[in-house]
This record gives C-alpha cells, structure tokens and sequence, in this order.
C-alpha cells in the first residue's frame, strides 16, 4: 500500500522508514528539504519538497493512490488543514494528525479527524512510570465516552479467570499484553502474572474501574 507523511522530522522519518520496512510504499512531504537528511541512505520513498496541505503537492506524493496519510509536522494547524485537505478533498479515509496542543486534539477527534496528542501521550507514559498504579488511556473514541486504558491489576487477581475481573469491574478486557505479545482473551484465559491488561471502559466510570482492579478481589463466600 502506499502513504503519504507530512513533516520530516524525527517522528515522520522513523515513520517513513518504518512503513517502509513492512513492504509498502512511502512518500514524504516537507518544505525544507534539509529535513529529508534524517531519512537513511536506503530509503527508496519520494521526498518531495513543499507544503502537505498544497493539493499539488499532495498529487506529487501520491495522494491519489494513498491509503493513509499521517500529518506530523511541528505545526497544529498545518497538521489539521492538511488532514481535512487530505481527507475532504481526496477522500483518504485513514488521516491521523499529531496535534501538541490537548484541548485541540479533543476538539478535532470529537470531528472524526484522528488525532494523536503528544503532550498528552508524553505525559501519560511519564506517569505510568511514576505512579506505582493506576491507568493510562490509550485511546478514546471520537464521542468521548468510550476509552480503552492498559490498568495495573493487583497480584490478587493472577491465577483467576478474567471474566471474574470483568463482572467486578463492569468493564471488558480487550486484550493482553503477555510477555510482549498481543493476546486475545477467550472465557476460560486465566490472569497470568506479569501480564498487562487493556480493558474498554466508558470514560466516566474510569475511576471507579481503576479502584476495583487495583485493589485484591473480593473473597467470595
């Protein structure tokens, strides 16, 4: 398939070079074309010079035949126009923009324009290593009112079954992460110890959620 990034920065490039590796086709856009230095010598992807959001630009890269296009210049509204340019003109429906600001990044998701918040994302990761529990979302959906957050779960919980964990919490698990690996829980998969869990919650319950799971499980009688 082929992309379409605009900004060639140290994200953009280690995003060039890492749909490339997976066997597709790259362009990047960036008006300064000294940026394109940070692309290794073995990239095969255009680089072309200008603005992501200039319709001929766009065409130059391949917006026609794009699948998706991400927009992770250093600019908020750069990176916004060029996503609904992308997305409103071209009709490329997998945009993601990178927005620093998080009140805006709410704002455009809440539109339908994916959006990655960087200072959100930065600070978030920052207090998973900082606070001995807790959740951190990892994504919400364009309304708000769903998120799916990775929770630390109490050592209580290993060794039982995760449909225990669901009925207490009111939430779902969607998925594990087991000694790096993505794994799709069933009805009989059993915590296992050092397992990190993604659990889909509504939004307004996160608290609660997280108050039931770090704490040990309720003996039953």
């Amino acid at each position: 398939m082929h992309f379409v990034i605009m900004g060639c920065g140290r994200a953009g490039a280690t995003l060039a070079q890492s749909l490339e590796g997976h066997g597709h086709s790259v362009a990047v856009i960036d008006q300064n074309p000294d940026s394109f230095r940070r692309l290794d010598a073995e990239f095969a992807g255009s680089k072309v010079t200008g603005l992501g959001f200039d319709r001929d630009t766009l065409r130059q890269a391949g917006i026609d035949d794009a699948y998706g296009f991400a927009a992770v210049s250093d600019g908020d509204n750069s990176n916004i126009l060029a996503a609904r340019v992308v997305r409103e003109t071209f009709g490329v429906e997998n945009v993601v923009a990178r927005i620093y600001d998080p009140h805006r990044a709410e704002i455009y998701q809440r539109l339908g324009i994916p959006t990655v918040a960087t200072v959100r994302w930065t600070a978030d990761q920052v207090l998973r290593r900082m606070l001995p529990m807790g959740a951190t979302s990892q994504f919400t959906d364009a309304s708000g009112k769903i998120s799916l957050s990775e929770v630390d779960v109490h050592d209580g919980w290993v060794g039982k079954p995760l449909r225990l964990l669901e009925e207490a919490s009111g939430a779902r698990v969607a998925y594990l992460t087991r000694y790096g690996d993505g794994l799709l829980p069933d009805a009989q998969t059993v915590l296992q110890e050092n397992d990190i869990v993604h659990l889909l919650l509504r939004a307004e319950e996160s608290a609660t959620v997280e108050r039931i799971v770090t704490a040990a499980p309720e003996v039953q009688a």
